[in-house]
Order: C-alpha cells, then structure tokens, then sequence
C-alpha cells in the first residue's frame, strides 16, 4: 500500500482550501466525512461543522432530477470495482440547490475495495446561465421567423385565392414582398448554422479580389429598394482602392449586419467607407460602417460581440456582432470598435490582403 492513494488528515495544508471549487472527502466504509472546504460550504449552503464527523450518504442527501437519491444509484462503496468515479453531472439538495458534482473513488490498488470518496461540488449558475440563452435564443429565433412567414404565408394565400383580381403591378408587389421575406429566414437559417461553426472551429472562408464599391453600391439600393432614404446612407472608397481579398459570401454577411447595426442602434447618416489599414502586419483595408449616434460605452466595446448582446434592442438574435467577429477573425483580421468622427459609434473592419 502506497501513501499516495491516500486522503490525507492535513487537507486544508496541502492547499485544498484554496481550491475554486467546493471539495468534500468522505474516508473508510463507514463513509464519514473528513474534510469539507469553505468553498463547498457556499455552493451547498451547509455548515462544515454540521457535515464533518458524519456519513456522507446522511449529511450529503444528493438527488438525481427526477427525485432518485443519487448515492443508491452511485454506490460508491460497490458494484464494478473498476470503476474510478464519475464525470460532472447536475444533481439536487432537498433544499433546491443545483449542484454540479463530480466524484473520484480511491482504491489502495487496482480493483480493491474504495478507500475514500473525494467529491467535487460546483454551483450550477452557469449552467442555469447557458440554459436561459438557449432559450432566449429560441425566442428571439422563433419570434424572428414567425414575422417573415406570416408574410410569405399571407401573400402567399391570398393569391392563391384571388388571383384574378389582382392587376401585374399588384402581383408583382406581393411576390417581391414573399421573396424578400423567404431571404430574411435564409439569412436567419445563415447565421445560426455560421454561430455553430464559429463555435466549433469549423468555419472556413475562400477569399478572393471583390470589388469594394461595387459592395457598397449594393448595400445602399437594397435599403433604397425597402423604402430607406438615400440621403441616409453614404459611401466612401479610398482613391486608388479597388479591391478586398474576402469570402463573397462572407463579406456582405460582415457588411450586412454592420450596417443594421449602424441603422438600428445609431442615428444620423451611416456611412461605409473604406481605406487602406493602418494596422501593423501585411498590406490590409479597412472596412468601416460609422453614425452619429451616441456611440457605445468603452467598457461595452468587447461586450458587444458577445452572443446575444443586444443592449435592450427589442428585436433581433444578438448575433449579429458575434458573427461579424467570427467571419473577420476567420479571413485573419479583427474588428474593433471606436469613435466616430460625428460623435457615434464606427465599427472597423479589418481583411488582410492575402492576393
């Protein structure tokens, strides 16, 4: 037998009580626990004193979510003796608190009898915390296509049953009206799959030379197109800059969502522009999209590319910073918030000129 596989009596010396998350050791086949740190008093709302000295099974009453007492599932003290612990996994007090628990069972040697159980106790709130923006993201989703179909659903029906009565110019609204909104819950369907890939390292981009005002130009009548003034949106190239080495696709996903960005949180004229970088690596342009709002707070200039920021917009996923990010960072660039000439906010967009 090797000290090694040992709990120690000394615990809180070997700087355990420093440890970020809760630990509590239960020793011998009476189960009794020996050591409790501060920490795992917090996130379990007991009391050392009322837990040390006592069988972990009675002082430390974990239930499964569907009300099983986890040590009769667990049982540490039997069943396969290869068993080495088990992984995190959400468990419940009586008292309603939500723990994320692991376990590790020591043995004096391989396939002998547990030896001690060391049990690890977090608090579930970032759990709890990731479930409520899946589920506003599920919201925001469902509450963003519910809009457009109903659209497609509505003009759809009503040609279908009144078709004769209706002149060219009045069809022909209606299909453009169902065309753009099947588009808006294409864009949609995009940027969800695209907030996947950023995730998990699986976005890629095929860059080329795309020109650059051309872009722009497009930006600008689609929004004209909608019914927005001209007068609002103004474009700007860089003399002598033709050309960005981006993804198509990509780029007017980036430009896209910086604009309605501009348009929906800013005021005042937006304006696009772009200019050679001023970063320092290769040769690179600059695409920017600034208003003369009232700009973003320095310390919300990283939040805002955080998903599902929205800053009390009362529409929209929050993803659309997020993925302007990931899409930039993908191509090797960055993007950056700052001030505005005019006072408001101006997102820089920065595309290495990989050609």
């Amino acid at each position: 037998m090797t000290e090694r596989f040992m709990v120690p009596d000394d615990l809180a010396a070997n700087g355990l009580e420093f440890l970020p998350d809760g630990l509590i050791a239960a020793i011998g086949p009476d189960r009794v626990v020996r050591f409790m740190n501060s920490r795992a008093e917090r996130i379990t709302g007991l009391r050392a004193a009322d837990v040390i000295g006592r069988d972990v099974v009675e002082a430390l009453p974990l239930q499964d979510l569907g009300g099983e007492p986890w040590w009769e599932l667990a049982s540490p003290w039997v069943g396969l003796a290869t068993r080495t612990g088990h992984r995190e996994r959400l468990l419940v007090l009586p008292s309603g608190r939500e723990l994320l628990v692991t376990a590790k069972y020591v043995r004096e040697w391989r396939c002998g009898p547990v030896r001690s159980v060391v049990i690890g106790v977090r608090d579930a709130e970032g759990r709890r915390r990731a479930e409520k923006e899946s589920a506003a993201l599920l919201t925001s989703v469902a509450h963003e296509l519910r809009s457009p179909l109903t659209g497609v659903k509505g003009f759809s029906s009503t040609l279908l049953r009144n078709w004769d009565r209706f002149t060219d110019d009045q069809k022909r609204l209606m299909l453009e009206t169902i065309e753009a909104d099947a588009d808006r819950v294409t864009r949609l369907i995009t940027e969800l799959l695209d907030t996947s890939r950023i995730g998990t390292g699986r976005l890629t981009v095929h860059a080329q030379p795309l020109d650059l005002r051309s872009r722009f130009d497009g930006q600008v009548e689609r929004r004209v197109a909608a019914g927005m003034d001209r007068g609002q949106l103004e474009v700007e190239v860089q003399e002598g800059l033709d050309v960005v080495w981006a993804d198509p696709d990509r780029l007017e996903q980036v430009m896209t969502n910086l604009v309605d960005n501009a348009l929906r949180h800013g005021k005042g004229t937006v304006r696009l522009c772009a200019e050679r970088s001023r970063w320092d690596g290769p040769a690179a342009v600059d695409v920017t999209v600034s208003d003369d709002g009232d700009g973003i707070a320095p310390q919300h200039r990283e939040l805002v590319f955080s998903r599902f920021w929205q800053a009390g917009a009362k529409h929209g996923t929050g993803l659309g910073l997020y993925l302007v990010r990931g899409l930039v960072e993908a191509h090797g660039g960055e993007v950056v918030v700052e001030d505005a000439p005019g006072g408001g906010a101006r997102l820089r967009a920065t595309f290495p000129d990989v050609g």
